[in-house]
């Protein structure tokens, strides 16, 4: 049964059972509390004078600006279909 739902639910009800009622949320505890990074969720200021969120926001605009994919190769172009209005992407090839 390992790898199933089946499997899945009776590992939960032995660990329930085993450790307690509280016991998922006993171990997610610790692996939170393990952390010392900080992370995106961080309002703590550190030393750039951002909170985790302005960086975050920083860098998601930083790799928005910066593509690696290079320019596009397809046009996009309206298309009218029943009175909607949709985006037909058509390829360009250049010669």
């Amino acid at each position: 049964m390992a790898g199933t739902k089946a499997g899945a639910a009776k590992a939960r009800a032995t660990n329930l059972k085993k450790h307690g009622a509280d016991f998922y949320a006993r171990i997610g505890a610790k692996g939170g509390k393990l952390g010392r990074t900080g992370g995106f969720a961080s309002n703590l200021v550190g030393d750039d004078g951002l909170t985790g969120r302005q960086r975050a926001i920083k860098a998601g605009q930083a790799g928005g600006r910066i593509s690696r994919r290079g320019p596009s190769k397809r046009a996009a172009t309206k298309v009218a279909v029943s009175g909607k209005s949709q985006t037909s992407h058509i390829a360009v090839v250049s010669e």
